[in-house]
Formats: C-alpha cells, sequence, structure tokens
C-alpha cells in the first residue's frame, strides 16, 4: 500500500522554507508542470491559491494540463526566479482533479486573490467560474531550490 504524502516531508521552518512559504502565500503565478502524451515536459503558468496545505488551481476543462495530469498525476510547480537566477523555488507534487463544475466562485480566497483580474479580463465570478470549472488540488511531496 502505498504512504499518502503529507506536508511534514517539507520543512518550513528553515529560512529557505519560510521563503518558499511565502511566496506560495503572496504570489500571483505559479508555474505547472505537466507532461505530454510523448512525456515531454509541458510548463503552463497558473492562478493558484495555497489554502488547507494544498495547492489549489482551476482550469478550463480539456487542457493539455489537464489531459497531462490525467495520464500522470505527478506535476512540479515553480515560481520564477530573480532576474539573476536566485530565488529559485520547485516543489514536486501529486495532483488530482477534482471534477467539471464551477468551483471558483465558492472559493473565497480565489476570489479575493483574484477578482479583480477576472474583472478584467471581461469576466464575472460566476461566468469565469463555468470557463475555468476543473479544480485541481496539487498535494505537495518535496520542495528544492536556494
Amino acid at each position: 500500500m502505498r504512504e499518502e504524502p503529507t506536508l511534514e516531508s517539507i520543512d518550513f521552518t528553515t529560512e529557505f522554507g519560510q521563503r518558499a512559504l511565502n511566496r506560495l502565500e503572496n504570489e500571483q503565478v505559479i508555474w505547472m508542470t505537466t507532461t505530454s502524451k510523448s512525456g515531454a515536459p509541458q510548463p503552463s503558468p497558473v492562478w493558484f491559491v495555497w489554502e488547507d496545505d494544498h495547492v489549489l488551481i482551476f482550469s478550463q476543462p480539456n487542457t493539455p494540463k489537464v489531459r497531462g495530469i490525467e495520464r500522470n498525476p505527478r506535476v512540479a510547480l515553480n515560481f520564477n526566479a530573480t532576474h539573476s537566477g536566485g530565488d529559485v523555488v520547485v516543489f514536486s507534487g501529486t495532483a488530482e482533479i477534482l471534477g467539471t463544475e464551477p468551483w471558483s466562485d465558492k472559493i473565497a480566497a480565489y476570489q479575493a486573490k483574484y477578482g479583480s483580474s477576472i474583472v478584467g479580463l471581461d469576466h464575472t465570478p460566476e461566468s469565469f467560474a463555468a470557463d475555468y470549472s476543473v479544480a485541481i488540488r496539487v498535494t505537495l511531496e518535496k520542495l528544492r531550490g536556494f
């Protein structure tokens, strides 16, 4: 039987762990890397929220990232580095598709974080939730970087 990963395997108490946690709590975009049908890495910038010790992402249905997760749930998440290549934060984890229904309008943290950006895309919270109806939850398992 496979043991379920827990966040205890990531040490957020170190200086580096604290910086990584701060980025999870405050960054606007994270890159999610899935794999294509041929196994090639496919990075995509995505909006996300750090909630209940998981990364929550909303996607349109039938996108390459959704199909990639359906084939292989192992993903990597990383933030942009600094201009000179510093502050590298890379997580690996397992993604789970939670279903296809309007989720994002029900997640207050997501609306608080991206509400004005959603309106800027000529969406209402409801139309955005209908368009980005696939909820993806990523359980983080490892952290690396500097």
